[in-house]
């Protein structure tokens, strides 16, 4: 089986009509561009993937279409929920159709004690002979995954790793210590301070700036793994400048805004978006647009 053990792993956009249902074409082309840019595995279904907006049995079908697209590369599903059952049955999905790993976040809304996480990510991982990947963003859950808890998950099931979001970026540390003592990696959110993470110990990056800008992601790898700092600079600077640009508007519809200046299809909103939200969105897309064009960055085939 492909593991995903390091590297650039894309958290796919998915792209809708005003009815929410998935444009294939859309995500044929998404795929592909991100393939063609040197990504190592896709992330299918999370929190850029907006997959809250997805009823149980259409996330099923994407897994099993992403992981078509996505082939060779390997796949990752999240089959986060507040239901244990939907979770269960979606981890169960994504081993059936072929996905590499699954990914977990906190169940959300209530809060629940680190002894029931506990015991929630094990009912989530006993579905399925897939290792997990624990999944922290207390800011979207509301839920931190302590320290303990991940330490007491892998001692009792197959563990693919921890992905850090949110504001807590001093954890990423106590993370990777606790990592090289329980042998998985530990991948970042914060795609705009990639050198930072890498210097630390990251084994990489599950990114939104992936669907837009993969080429500049491989290439700050690229120059990392060959130990050319000059070039990681060059590379940090171009996707920081991006970050700026994109954070002129709300999480996940920034990454729906450089897709489109990336001249892909990134499909209708699926929430609700007032008109100065719109003005705004359509003023991102067309500053990115330019400022990819002043790099040279091809619009996706």
């Amino acid at each position: 089986m492909l593991k995903i053990n390091r590297g650039l792993v894309a958290a796919l956009w998915i792209p809708t009509d005003p009815e929410g249902r998935v444009i294939d074409g859309a995500l044929a082309r998404q795929i592909g561009f991100i393939k063609a840019n040197g990504a190592d595995a896709i992330l299918a279904l999370g929190s850029t993937g907006e997959f809250v907006h997805f009823a149980e049995a259409d996330r099923a079908a994407l897994l099993a279409r992403v992981v078509e697209l996505a082939a060779p590369l390997p796949v990752m599903a999240n089959v986060s929920d507040v239901s244990p059952r939907v979770a269960r049955r979606l981890a169960q999905t994504a081993e059936k159709v072929g996905c590499a790993s699954i990914a977990v976040l906190p169940p959300w809304y209530f809060a629940v004690g680190q002894e029931d996480l506990l015991a929630f990510f094990l009912k989530v991982a006993d579905a399925t002979t897939l290792p997990t990947l624990l999944y922290n963003f207390p800011e979207r859950t509301g839920n931190r995954i302590a320290l303990e808890t991940i330490a007491a998950f892998t001692d009792r099931a197959p563990m693919a790793g921890v992905k850090q979001s949110g504001a807590e970026f001093s954890y990423h540390q106590d993370l990777i210590r606790l990592g090289r003592e329980r042998n998985f990696p530990v991948f970042t959110g914060a795609d705009l301070r990639l050198p930072e993470t890498l210097g630390l110990g990251c084994a990489g990056t599950i990114s939104g700036l992936a669907n837009l800008t993969p080429d500049l992601l491989r290439d700050l790898f690229q120059a990392w793994n060959a130990g050319n700092s000059d070039l990681v600079a060059a590379a940090d600077r171009k996707i920081r400048r991006v970050g700026e640009i994109i954070c002129q508007l709300p999480f996940p519809i920034d990454v729906s805004a450089g897709v489109l200046a990336r001249g892909l299809e990134p499909g209708a909103h699926k929430s609700v978006v007032s008109a100065g939200t719109q003005q705004r969105y359509d003023r991102v897309a067309a500053e990115l647009r330019a400022q990819f064009a002043e790099w040279g960055l091809a619009p996706a085939a």
